[in-house]
């Protein structure tokens, strides 16, 4: 990083940031004796749980004129408010066994993230509120590991810039790196249509320039169709030496490539180099590998590695010394990409175990992680990567230059 240009960065949260306001989801309450409320809640959590509010508190208890007033939340409102026939069955049944008279209320949909927010929110409902220790996930970053995520950050956005027929096309690019080891497990852009095999680092060009952008896949999911047509009345069709796909986003090619080279790296039992997918094409895999493969390998072999490649760990003093693990997908990896992802491949990140995303430019069409959607938010999914943005002056993005040699790229 020069030292007229000045990066920042950014965590983006699962849950948007947002005012109160917005913030808030209709519930139906109502009040109830205090004598009841053991009873009515075990009911209440059966029928009805609230699984998406498990910050809000079920009981709201309020003084009013020296006596105790308790309320309980029945269920969310948002969708019985046009047919209270369809509240559920359960909860018609408690209203008139104990006489309820319910009454439409809000509280916070998401949980707080500080103690001013939490006050906010128990004005409106009580909430719960735990403290985060390390609320952004960049606090606990040094100066030296954001100067490497910088620098990750240049080497992928040469990956993005394409010259064909004269003109500048632009995609989108990704590399995942292994931070123990600081190596580039593997490196690629968008594979939608067949492009050209000519990169220009040196040209210039408007990140928001939307014919330029065009062919960014994660941005235009459906823009490989007009560049397909286009390319078949071309010579480029021809020039291109990579298999192009619909589905061959820059994320999942990367994936590829990664699965790819701990497929040369780990060859299995009864593995050959020489298998194949249909047309060539992995993404088409009928069989999929094993996801831990434990080979025996001789001692020479085992050393060798560890040389070679400091991605292998040591081996346990309780295994025998000629047994090797097999990397488990891309856990503990890390991603940069250009552009946010767009949810197929957000989502394909969170099955490969993908522990840390980091972007610069947003995705306002389709961007899975805080510009549209925010998969690393929702609770539902298995496995939660944190999400890192790049702030990149446009004047830098447009005119940054790989400064950064070979042996950063093989081992940062």
């Amino acid at each position: 990083m020069t030292g007229t240009m000045k990066w920042e960065i950014v965590h983006v949260p699962g849950e948007p940031e947002s005012s109160l306001e917005v913030s808030t989801v209709d519930v139906l309450a109502s009040k109830i004796e205090p004598k009841l409320a053991n009873k009515i809640v075990r009911q209440l959590n059966q029928v009805c749980p609230l699984e998406n509010l498990r910050h809000v508190k079920r009981v709201r208890k309020r003084t009013v004129e020296g006596n105790a007033e308790l309320s309980v939340i029945l269920c969310l409102s948002d969708e019985y408010e046009k047919d209270a026939e369809a509240i559920p069955r359960g909860i018609h049944q408690l209203i008139s066994d104990y006489n309820l008279c319910p009454y439409n209320a809000k509280v916070a949909k998401y949980a707080a993230r500080s103690k001013e927010e939490w006050e906010e929110q128990c004005k409106l409902w009580p909430t719960s509120y735990h403290p985060s220790t390390n609320f952004d996930g960049v606090a606990g970053l040094s100066e030296g590991e954001l100067q490497l995520i910088f620098n990750y950050m240049k080497v992928v956005i040469q990956l993005t810039k394409l010259s064909y027929t004269g003109a500048l096309q632009v995609l989108n690019a990704a590399i995942i790196v292994d931070p123990i080891s600081r190596q580039v497990i593997a490196s690629a852009n968008d594979q939608t249509c067949p492009w050209p095999t000519t990169y220009e680092t040196s040209a210039r060009y408007n990140c928001n320039d939307s014919d330029v952008c065009a062919g960014v896949s994660c941005l235009n999911p459906w823009g490989w169709t007009a560049q397909k047509q286009s390319s078949q009345s071309s010579s480029m069709k021809s020039e291109s030496k990579h298999t192009w796909h619909p589905l061959r986003h820059a994320a999942l090619v990367a994936i590829e490539n990664a699965a790819e080279r701990d497929r040369q790296l780990f060859p299995g039992p009864g593995s050959s180099e020489s298998q194949s997918t249909p047309n060539g094409n992995p993404l088409c895999a009928d069989n999929c590998p094993a996801k831990r493969q434990k080979i025996q390998q001789h001692v020479c072999q085992l050393d060798l590695f560890r040389q070679e490649h400091s991605m292998v760990k040591e081996v346990p003093d309780n295994r025998e010394p000629t047994e090797i693990m097999r990397p488990y997908l891309c856990t503990g990896f890390d991603i940069y990409l250009v552009w946010e992802p767009c949810t197929m491949c957000a989502m394909a990140l969170v099955h490969q175990r993908i522990r840390r995303i980091f972007f610069a430019l947003p995705n306002p069409n389709a961007g899975a992680l805080g510009s549209v959607y925010r998969l690393q938010g929702e609770k539902s999914l298995n496995h939660h990567y944190s999400v890192f943005r790049i702030l990149i002056p446009e004047q830098d993005l447009n005119r940054v230059e790989l400064n950064v040699s070979d042996n950063f790229l093989l081992h940062g």
